[in-house]
This record gives C-alpha cells, sequence and structure tokens, in this order.
C-alpha cells in the first residue's frame, strides 16, 4: 500500500509547487509586464499580461528625473553604510559573547533578543524626537542610526551562534603561537564564518533597503528619500503614474535579485550555520 501510495504523493507535491510557483510568481511577472506599458493602456479592459506596445518610456521618465534617480543613490549610500557598520560592530560583539564570560552578560542577551520582539512603528515617535534633538533629522545618519538600532540584534544573535561552533582551541592556538585575538579573530574564525556573515550581510541589506516608514518619517526633502518613498510620491493627487511605479518597483527589486543570484549558495549554508553547536 505505501508502495502504491508514493507517486500519487509525489504527484501532489509537484502539483502544488507548481501552483505556489503560479501563485508567487504571477504578480511578480503583472509588474514586470505592466512597467513596459503606456500609463493608459494600465487601465484597458479586458486587461492583457503582454502589452502588444512594447515600451521603456517609463524607465526613460525614470533614469531622465535627477530626483528619482536620487532616491536610488540615497538607498544604495545608506544600505551599504548599514551593512557595513551592522556587520563591524556584530562582529565584536558576537566575539565578546562568544568567547568571554562577564557581569551582565546574561542581561544583555536577554535585551538583544527584546528588541527584536518590539514593532519597530511603535519606536517611531520616540526615533523622531531622538533625531530632532540630535540635530540629524533629514541625514543620512538619522536612517543609519535608525537602521543599526533594528539590524544589530539580529546580526549579534546570528554570528555569535556561528562563532560558537567553532572551538575556543582556534584562538588558543593562534595566541601560543604569538597571535593576539584580533589575528584569531580575523585571520582564522572571520574567513571560517563567511557563509553565516554573508547571510547576516544580505539580510540588513534587504531591511535598509525595503524600509519605508522611518525613511518617509525621518526625512522631508526629496533629495533624502530612498526607493520606497520616492516609488509612493509617484501616487499624485489626481493621477497616478502606474507605470513608472512598475517601472521603479522592478528596478528597486534587482539589488536583492542579484544579490541572491551571486550569493545564495552562502545564503542558503548561513542560515542554519549556527543552528548546532559542535
Amino acid at each position: 500500500m505505501i508502495g502504491k501510495r508514493k507517486p500519487y504523493v509525489s504527484v501532489l507535491v509537484i502539483v502544488l509547487l507548481i501552483l505556489g510557483t503560479i501563485w508567487a510568481g504571477f504578480p511578480v511577472l503583472w509588474m514586470l509586464s505592466n512597467s513596459f506599458k503606456g500609463n493608459a493602456e494600465m487601465f484597458a479592459n479586458p486587461p492583457a499580461l503582454i502589452t502588444k506596445n512594447f515600451s521603456f518610456t517609463a524607465y526613460g521618465k525614470i533614469f531622465a528625473n535627477p530626483e528619482q534617480v536620487r532616491f536610488f543613490i540615497n538607498s544604495y549610500v545608506i544600505s551599504a553604510i548599514v551593512v557595513v557598520l551592522t556587520l563591524f560592530i556584530g562582529i565584536m560583539a558576537a566575539y565578546a559573547f562568544s568567547r568571554f564570560s562577564f557581569r551582565g552578560k546574561g542581561v544583555i542577551n536577554t535585551v538583544i533578543v527584546a528588541v527584536q520582539a518590539v514593532p519597530p512603528i511603535t519606536l517611531l515617535i520616540p526615533y523622531l524626537s531622538l533625531i530632532v534633538t540630535l540635530k540629524i533629522f533629514n541625514t543620512y545618519g538619522a536612517l543609519v542610526l535608525t537602521y543599526l538600532v533594528f539590524t544589530l540584534p539580529y546580526c549579534i544573535l546570528m554570528v555569535t551562534g556561528y562563532l560558537n561552533t567553532m572551538p575556543k582551541d582556534l584562538d588558543e592556538a593562534v595566541m601560543i603561537d604569538g597571535g593576539s585575538r584580533w589575528t584569531a579573530l580575523w585571520r582564522i574564525l572571520i574567513p571560517s564564518a563567511i557563509p553565516g556573515l554573508v547571510s547576516v550581510g544580505m539580510y540588513t541589506f534587504m531591511q535598509s533597503w525595503n524600509e519605508y516608514l522611518f525613511a518617509l518619517t525621518l526625512t522631508k526633502t526629496n533629495d533624502m528619500r530612498t526607493v520606497p518613498v520616492g516609488i509612493n510620491l509617484l501616487m499624485g493627487q489626481h493621477a497616478y503614474e502606474w507605470n513608472q511605479m512598475m517601472a521603479m518597483s522592478v528596478l528597486g527589486s534587482l539589488p536583492i535579485l542579484v544579490l541572491f543570484l551571486f550569493f545564495q549558495k552562502y545564503f542558503i549554508a548561513g542560515m542554519t550555520a549556527g543552528a548546532v553547536k559542535s
């Protein structure tokens, strides 16, 4: 009986996977198709998935508009800074948690985990007040400092778990040979932790790149705003530039897609890297 059921189970799984792929992929295909349509064609009835008047007009308008180009520059700069700072600070903190015992370690760990459970929207008003008080409103610093608060806890937890899988004998062997802990960290442990660090870096980049609420609240001029806010600005008072919104969404999705294509193997390996302690 079990042998007879296996083929049917396999077929059912394949059918469900195909349906799931269609369900998840259709919105992406629809977005891509609409980005090559004229704005008037967006309202055609019945709607057409494949346009007859294939055009790059929407993309041309985006690249010809300095404000919209600036949105992408801002997103790249902010996301890159957040990734670098998150990894550097996170690695330092994770090494301390993994290799040392100190007073208050448990409390700090609890606070780090607790921060992950706080809904970001509840911190919006306090952060706005803090940013205004520090006089960094409408600057890169405002968004970088804010994003660090949300990305650092995850980085510290993940990298700590990864370093815990590496024996402390490695550190001791380096120091016996005349090296320092700094040497052990950056020349031995970090190269071995590349999959975990890539996974954390990709998560951090995605969080920074896709964030909308704080990017809208902590900035006031278009020269400081990011891609998600820029897409929203295409919704005018009297008309929506739907084809430009779709084109900008496609361009905004490309960095994440490229990251997954180039670092997929590291990302998959890093997701479970610190799950089991050896």
